[in-house]
């Protein structure tokens, strides 16, 4: 098992990256979370087999069909055990 948070930035948000992220999570069968931040990036947590975290991060690079993706910064972090793939509030409450 491994761990990946990513940071996306460039047009990220309110293009659905949040919900088509956590249905290829799903589909990958990979655990964590995506969230907006405040500053108009997403941030997300892939945890899973290396082959299928691998995917999503790959897929964070591009994103779903309206995003438009300028740079993704991937941080390894040790493995925590999630179970699932949530949609996070954007920290702040916004």
């Amino acid at each position: 098992m491994i761990r990946r948070r990513v940071v996306v930035s460039g047009d990220v948000q309110g293009v659905f990256f949040r919900d088509t992220c956590r249905r290829m999570a799903d589909t990958h069968q990979v655990a964590g979370w995506v969230r907006n931040l405040p500053g108009g990036e997403v941030e997300a947590v892939f945890e899973g087999e290396p082959e299928r975290v691998q995917e999503l991060v790959d897929w964070a690079h591009e994103g779903p069909p309206m995003a438009t993706v300028n740079t993704v910064s991937v941080h390894e972090e040790e493995p925590q055990g999630p179970t699932g793939f949530e949609i996070r509030p954007t920290p702040g409450g916004f």
